[in-house]
């Protein structure tokens, strides 16, 4: 699932400044389920908004709707007649869904109104793991189903670096190594084999310039 997060009330305000009616348009997938950008949070920051534009002496005509995904072209139709009202649109999806909502109305400005942070799941209401960055050369049938380039500081496909100590990366004591936890995940299953199995050099076509490595689980969340 997709992750996402609210950006700056300033910078949402910043961007929809030159406009009169702007219509803030939320999605029913993913950033609903962590609270980012479902009806509730269209409605909340429409509030905001609101607010900020009084205390401004600013008039601005502020709409809302919500389409069950905004991933989906076929899901925005309904949003055909609305937004021909409207001067710009706010978009409270993740980034695929602002790309497809700019590309169903060219002629409108159409502005994010949150940031998406990473693909992971669940752990607990309000809590969630990064699992996965859409790299496009995967190997978890290889791995245990433990992403290397998620859970690995390196990012290694072949085993673990130089640097483990005791179980733990090098990076920190609080972080175990993503390739003994493979190790053992694979021992347990009778798969040691799939370990010698040396995967190509990745072309990181999808990777991030960033290094994320990921504690113990009790401590491996992002709010």
């Amino acid at each position: 699932m997709v992750k996402a997060k609210r950006k700056p009330l300033e910078e949402i305000a910043d961007a929809i400044s030159p406009y009169g009616k702007v219509l803030t348009v939320g999605c029913g997938g993913c950033v609903s389920v962590c609270l980012a950008g479902g009806q509730r949070e269209v409605y909340e920051l429409n509030a905001e908004l609101e607010l900020t534009l009084k205390e401004s002496g600013t008039s601005k005509q502020l709409g809302n709707y919500t389409v069950e995904r905004q991933c989906n072209m076929d899901l925005m139709q309904e949003l055909d007649d609305i937004a021909d009202g409207y001067d710009c649109i706010l978009s409270m999806a993740c980034g695929a869904g602002v790309q497809l909502m700019a590309e169903r109305y060219p002629d409108k400005p159409v502005f994010p109104a949150v940031n998406t942070m990473f693909i992971g799941v669940d752990r607990s209401l309000g809590m969630y793991e990064e699992k996965c960055r859409a790299c496009g050369e995967c190997v978890l049938a290889y791995t245990g189903g433990i992403c290397p380039v998620t859970r690995c500081a390196k990012g290694l496909f072949n085993g673990p670096c130089g640097g483990t100590n005791n179980g733990m990366c090098e990076v920190s004591q609080e972080i175990p190594c993503a390739w003994l936890d493979i190790y053992e995940r694979l021992k347990a299953q009778d798969r040691l084999d799939d370990i010698l199995k040396l995967q190509q050099v990745m072309q990181w076509q999808n990777q991030m310039q960033r290094t994320v490595v990921q504690p113990k689980y009790e401590k491996r969340y992002y709010k």
